[in-house]
């Protein structure tokens, strides 16, 4: 059984793979997003957070995660980019997340969304990624 916050993160990754293909605006993809029929089972608020964070901050995320990548931005996945996004804007942006539970919730919903293979590729990106933005993280030690 999915947690509300495993629901919010998968819908969050929805919304930014709709937003990224269809260009589509933030709101208009949010609002979809909220009317989908299990949407009430999600943690709005978590969804709200990370959708919107993602959204509004991804030049800046991607300028963190592309130096990490081993092939060229454009041929990641939009699955794979969107995982990454929403990652990243947890691991900067939600210091009260342990990091492991943001990889691991990450690598979860690639499995759900991604292909064969995503969720390894997306949990190589974020181990790295998590120490580069939570360098003093006391989980680390």
């Amino acid at each position: 059984m999915k947690t509300p916050r495993r629901r919010a993160r998968e819908l969050a990754v929805q919304a930014l793979y709709q937003a990224g293909l269809n260009q589509t605006a933030a709101p208009e993809v949010a609002k979809n997003i909220r009317e989908l029929p299990d949407f009430e089972k999600a943690d709005e608020e978590l969804f709200t957070k990370l959708f919107f964070g993602a959204h509004s901050n991804a030049a800046e995320h991607m300028a963190h995660i592309r130096p990490l990548l081993d092939r060229d931005e454009k041929d990641l996945s939009p699955i794979e980019r969107a995982v990454l996004l929403m990652a990243c804007h947890e691991l900067s942006a939600m210091p009260e997340t342990p990091y492991p539970v943001i990889i691991n919730e990450a690598i979860e919903v690639t499995k759900t969304f991604g292909g064969t293979d995503g969720h390894k590729f997306v949990n190589g990106i974020l181990d790295r990624l998590a120490v580069q933005l939570r360098p003093n993280d006391p989980k680390r030690a």
